[in-house]
């Protein structure tokens, strides 16, 4: 139980680590989906290859569109996406390194059912199965059979139970040689795969490592700042409960006394804290100015220190103050004459 833990409280410990973990429980799924899958040819010569290519690409669509959705940064990214100009500008460079990066973690499962289903060969040998080169593996001079009776035969192969060719080709043999096929060409997605990962990774290093760490950084500070400004809100909405409710029990302790039913009046020790989290927004119209205002024209990222005062009275106006430049050289005597 405590490496399960630690387990857990790697992947909550943010939100990269979260989504791999979600990537790979997704990729051990789809194994188990593929080999719980009865996979039943329709061993018809119109229909087997809809059908094989279906379960070959199909599910790997599904999961790359649920890689998206369970995907926390997709709403992140839509928003930053359309949002409008406001005061902070959009960076395109940042909005490319979120959807690469969420696209990479949401390939990862697809490309493991694709692995799996080319390696086990049942798509690819029902798929294909009335392409199997009669004239150099079976007997392509069989008497008394048309070239659509042949297909219908060959479309029989992936099911053994009613395959009647044994005379035009063997069964075995069909199926041995599309198997083979098929597994050569899952090694070599495997294969490609892995060779483009790696030069993802090796590589990009080399060409464009500051405008990556750039891209990650403010793509942090984007969902950083998004879940502040969610439990900042959180806060400020406990607080003004808080708020509403004790008005209303003060106000009906109020009409109790009027009506002469003396009670016990008792202030609550935490409404001034309570009222001090409202940071003035006090009202349902200004609540929501605040949220539209902070959606439209985000406040810029750039940080202004307080204005330090002079004989004068403040320095500038909004601009911070300019330290004055001292000489090192003249700093360096002060300090032999100590």
């Amino acid at each position: 139980m405590d490496k399960f833990r630690m387990i857990f409280q790697f992947f909550q410990s943010n939100q990269e680590s979260f989504m791999n973990g979600i990537c790979g429980i997704m990729a051990l799924a789809s194994t188990q989906m593929y080999s719980a899958f009865d996979f039943n040819c329709p061993c018809l010569p119109h229909y087997n290859l809809a059908y094989g290519l279906g379960i070959l690409l199909v599910p790997p669509f599904i999961l790359f569109l649920l890689g998206f959705v369970l995907n926390n940064n997709i709403s992140m990214l839509a928003e930053e996406w359309r949002r409008p100009q406001g005061r902070r500008g959009k960076d395109p460079s940042v909005l490319r390194y979120m959807f690469c990066s969420m696209a990479q973690r949401a390939m990862i499962a697809p490309a493991v059912w694709v692995s799996v289903t080319l390696l086990d060969g049942k798509c690819l040998t029902c798929a294909f199965c009335t392409s199997v080169p009669v004239e150099t593996l079976g007997n392509a001079s069989h008497p008394r059979l048309s070239q659509g009776e042949i297909q219908r035969v060959l479309a029989r192969i992936p099911c053994k139970e009613i395959y009647n060719g044994q005379q035009l080709i063997a069964h075995e043999v069909a199926v041995r040689y599309l198997r083979c096929i098929s597994q050569a060409l899952g090694w070599c997605f495997v294969l490609l795969m892995t060779t483009l990962a790696f030069l993802v990774r090796s590589l990009r290093p080399c060409f464009s490592q500051a405008a990556f760490l750039k891209s990650r950084y403010w793509s942090h500070y984007i969902d950083i700042e998004r879940k502040l400004f969610d439990e900042t809100c959180a806060e400020h909405a406990r607080s003004f409960a808080k708020v509403c409710i004790q008005q209303f029990f003060e106000g009906m302790s109020t009409d109790l006394v009027a009506a002469r039913c003396h009670l016990p009046r008792k202030a609550p020790a935490d409404a001034g804290e309570a009222a001090e989290k409202l940071l003035g927004i006090t009202d349902q119209g200004t609540m929501n100015m605040a949220l539209k205002s902070w959606h439209r024209c985000k406040p810029p990222l750039h940080l202004h220190p307080p204005a330090l005062p002079t004989g004068n009275g403040w320095a500038g106006e909004g601009q911070p103050p300019t330290p004055p430049s001292v000489p090192r050289r003249e700093t360096a005597v002060y300090y032999s004459w100590v």
